[in-house]
């Protein structure tokens, strides 16, 4: 397959015709091959509008759901980010490229590695990566300016938002299955929050589990 038509193909079918219109966020594809951050069975895959299989029983968002994200988020260069799964590290990648620096926890430590081995590639030091469970977000280094979410809760408990500096804003995935909607939550000077749904989705929920990955990148 020929990856740099695939991927010119994404952009001008998913993204731009999916309302993603920063030139700066579209790029990024470009920067950072998104093939080079799927699992090997799954190369093929990579700019195609599917949520790749990562074993855990997680996958990866769609690049139409990372681009939207990453639009609506609006970075500016100053944020510290809180990314609650890492997964193979793309959106990680695609995150650190806006922000100045990326928190990215995982609970399965295999991934964590592969990420980190994916990002090294990309000389990409803006990243510390942790394993454990954020379930309840990330103590540690709290507050944040952005928190990102790529596994699903039922509903934003007040422990997030005790995690996030007033202006920051957060992304989450709200719902249970069928009925999941990608959620950009803003938090102003006043503590009163806002949301906006960016879009529907379906996903598996934020997990602790430690099975044994599936595959190999």
């Amino acid at each position: 397959m020929n990856m740099n038509f695939a991927q010119s193909n994404m952009v001008k079918q998913q993204l731009r015709t999916g309302a993603v219109l920063n030139n700066n966020i579209l790029g990024l594809y470009q920067t950072l091959p998104r093939e080079n951050f799927v699992p090997r069975v799954y190369k093929q895959f990579a700019y195609s509008d599917f949520k790749i299989p990562l074993g855990h029983e997680q996958k990866m968002l769609t690049p139409l759901e990372e681009a939207t994200i990453l639009q609506a988020l609006d970075l500016k260069g100053t944020e510290t980010v809180l990314e609650i799964g890492t997964g193979t590290g793309y959106f990680t990648a695609l995150l650190a490229q806006c922000a100045k620096h990326v928190i990215s926890v995982d609970c399965y430590e295999d991934l964590t590695l592969a990420a980190s081995k994916n990002l090294q590639k990309y000389n990409i030091d803006n990243v510390t990566l942790e394993t454990g469970d954020a379930r309840r977000g990330w103590m540690e280094d709290a507050p944040y300016d952005v928190i990102v979410m790529t596994g699903a809760i039922n509903k934003l408990d007040d422990i997030f938002k005790l995690q996030l500096m007033k202006q920051g804003k957060m992304f989450a995935i709200i719902g249970d299955t069928p009925v999941m909607k990608g959620t950009l939550f803003t938090l102003d000077e006043d503590d009163n929050w806002s949301e906006k749904i960016l879009f529907d989705t379906l996903v598996e929920p934020l997990v602790t589990s430690n099975k044994e990955s599936d595959f190999h990148f």
